[in-house]
């Protein structure tokens, strides 16, 4: 039988301002560990350590400009696009155009504050 999950778990975020994490699926809302998909809403300005984690993260834009800085450059993922980090790939997300905005996170296995490695400081 289909489980419905009826809502999610805010989770909290790491960067220079607050963003808002909504955990559907993941180790906190429905302890599954493979996987978690998280809807996200970052204020305009919000920035977060860089990071290198142990999972591959699928990011889908709903609205605004996602910011993505990587070894070797940088892009901006719009709105009805997408980008797929791998595992042990550096990178930091931001939101700095007006507005924020708005995005689906998917990690496989799940998001894990031990498995994120974040940049110190």
């Amino acid at each position: 039988m289909p489980k419905l999950i009826s809502s999610p778990t805010q989770v909290e975020s790491a960067g220079n301002r607050p963003k808002v994490i909504e955990e559907y699926i993941g180790r906190i809302n429905t302890d599954q560990h493979g996987i978690s998909i998280a809807r996200m809403r970052s204020p305009e300005g919000w920035t977060e350590p860089g990071q290198r984690p142990l999972f591959t993260e699928y990011t889908l834009v709903l609205n605004g400009v996602l910011h993505v800085e990587y070894e070797g450059g940088t892009m901006d993922v719009l709105a009805g696009q997408a980008v797929v980090s791998a595992p042990g790939e550096w990178v930091q997300y931001s939101t700095p155009q007006e507005g924020g905005a708005e995005y689906v996170a998917v990690c496989v296995p799940a998001f894990s504050p031990d498995t994120v490695k974040r940049d110190p400081g």
